[in-house]
């Protein structure tokens, strides 16, 4: 009786730590967000990446494994052959969406008006700054905390919505700076609203597909792949349409 007594004590222990390990994880990834999106310039370069390796040093502290975190060498052979095939799926659908006379001024953003500002974006600032860093702090350590005490649905269902609701404050001016989405909402404050709840949708949505690649691979190398291409090289598109269109 003193056993199962003993054994319950520890398994609420063990319960609690695991649900304050997510309100940590969240806590610190809200906190991040505000500091990056609405205080200084130098702010919103380094907090976003300081915060993800800071939340993956402090989760191994508390006991997460690396396959838990999708670092696990193990499954970087895995993880490359998805990220492959996830790229070249982006690459085909970036292409034609380009190509079409319907799609192609939604990849009119201003922020890639130039070619050469789009290759820094795509191989410097978005891996860093950007992708690596949410990965990181998504689909690594929020992914990790949120499967010991929720089942699957609940690590997609969770990990999700807080990754579309991650993106409220980077998309404020979302339709202001894309040609096609600002003719198509408008640029008043109905506009933004609704770009601002696309935006939400949208990434909740990437979110999904993201959390399933990193379960079916079981390495943060697949979404990691899948995420820079939908920015990257989105961004060179956009660049290259843009330089298309203006010469």
């Amino acid at each position: 009786m003193l056993m199962t007594k003993d054994a319950a004590t520890a398994d609420r222990r063990r319960t609690f730590h695991a649900y304050l390990d997510v309100a940590i994880v969240v806590l610190v990834l809200v906190g991040t967000n505000l500091i990056a999106h609405f205080t200084t310039a130098w702010a919103s370069i380094a907090t976003v990446p300081i915060a993800a390796v800071l939340l993956v040093a402090l989760t191994r502290r508390r006991g997460l494994g690396w396959s838990e975190l999708g670092l696990s060498p193990k499954q970087w052979k895995t993880g490359s052959l998805y990220a492959l095939g996830a790229v070249g799926l982006v690459v085909t659908v970036v292409a034609i969406g380009a190509l079409l006379p319907i799609t192609r001024p939604f990849f009119m953003a201003d922020r890639y008006a130039t070619i050469s500002a789009a290759l820094v974006a795509s191989m410097i600032v978005i891996p860093l700054q950007t992708v690596i860093p949410e990965e990181l702090a998504f689909r690594g350590v929020l992914h990790g905390t949120l499967g010991r005490i929720y089942g699957a649905r609940g690590v997609f269902a969770a990990g999700s919505l807080l990754f579309g609701l991650w993106h409220i404050a980077s998309s404020l001016g979302l339709t202001a700076g894309n040609v096609g989405l600002s003719g198509f909402l408008g640029g008043g404050v109905f506009g933004q609203i609704v770009g601002i709840g696309l935006a939400v949708i949208a990434t909740a949505g990437a979110g999904v597909v993201f959390t399933w690649l990193r379960r079916r691979s079981g390495s943060l190398i697949a979404p990691i792949a899948l995420h820079w291409s939908l920015n990257g090289i989105g961004a060179l598109a956009a660049a290259l349409v843009w330089h298309a269109s203006v010469s």
